[in-house]
């Protein structure tokens, strides 16, 4: 196993890490932990860092592999999925826009699912990434402002998080859209 596909290892790895710490933050509650908050978006950050290494060491040095191609988004999903659930849960983000981001990915999974069939791996495209480094961002603001700022701003800072989830809606919705045209080839191949 090569470098970025043992970063990819770990970027799966650190998701339930990230869960627990972001289970027992209890924002928006009386029992609301800042340092649990705190640790939960370093982890977060750490995970996200190892997506943009893992491709830029893949594509540097030329060690771009099938698992790769396969795994790395799929880690993404994991751990972005995980931390939007989360935020549903925290009452920050709406679940259309949860709901949104699962369809997407479904039906991204789904043809992925129809071109491995043929020996074909599809990539992740440009708009998947654009809709990936959105998402990071505003998980990353939400989980840092919600920590800085404590108890005291619960207010501020979910109205922001939530202007920010519905953009990330809209990049999703447009990724997916455009993923799916580009690869409309393999429903005609579909059997």
């Amino acid at each position: 196993m090569n470098l970025p596909n043992k970063l990819t290892m770990l970027r799966v790895i650190l998701v339930p890490v990230f869960m627990v710490f972001a289970a027992f933050s209890g924002y928006g509650t009386a029992e609301y932990n800042q340092t649990f908050m705190l640790v939960a978006g370093i982890v977060f950050a750490v995970a996200s860092i190892t997506d943009f290494l893992d491709g830029y060491i893949a594509r540097k040095y030329h060690l771009v592999t099938d698992f790769g191609k396969f795994m790395d988004p799929l880690a993404d999903k994991c751990l972005t999925t995980a931390a939007f659930i989360y935020m549903v849960a925290d009452g920050i983000c709406s679940p259309v826009v949860l709901a949104v981001i699962l369809f997407r990915e479904f039906a991204v999974a789904g043809v992925r699912m129809i071109a491995a069939e043929s020996g074909t791996v599809i990539a992740a495209n440009m708009w998947g990434k654009v809709k990936t480094v959105l998402q990071m961002l505003t998980i990353l603001f939400y989980y840092f402002a919600a920590a800085l700022s404590g108890p005291a701003d619960v207010m501020g800072v979910g109205v922001i998080t939530m202007v920010l989830t519905w953009l990330v809606a809209a990049a999703t919705v447009l990724s997916g859209g455009i993923y799916l045209w580009q690869n409309r080839s393999c429903f005609m191949q579909a059997k």
